[in-house]
């Protein structure tokens, strides 16, 4: 089975966004929330960024994504 290039674009697309979601909402959290420098999360900008964006990474399907990257598979069921 032959992959098209939209595909895999619309899977990588599927990969990142939450992480960059995630990034600009860990760096808002630090920027509206966060302290002086006493707190571990959100008293450093680029700790509270890479907490962020780790949130994205957990939010993503990566066993369907990987799956079709790798080996073509496409894990969704066909209504019938």
């Amino acid at each position: 089975m032959e992959r098209s290039r939209n595909k895999v674009i619309k899977v990588l697309l599927k990969m990142t966004i939450p992480i960059i979601i995630g990034a600009v909402g860990g760096y808002l959290y630090y920027d509206l929330v966060g302290c002086n420098g006493s707190c571990p999360i959100s008293g450093n900008p680029y700790i509270s960024t890479i907490y962020g964006a780790s949130i994205g990474v957990i939010l993503i399907n990566w066993k369907q994504n990987i799956n079709f990257l790798i080996k073509g598979e496409n894990n969704e069921k066909e209504h019938r």
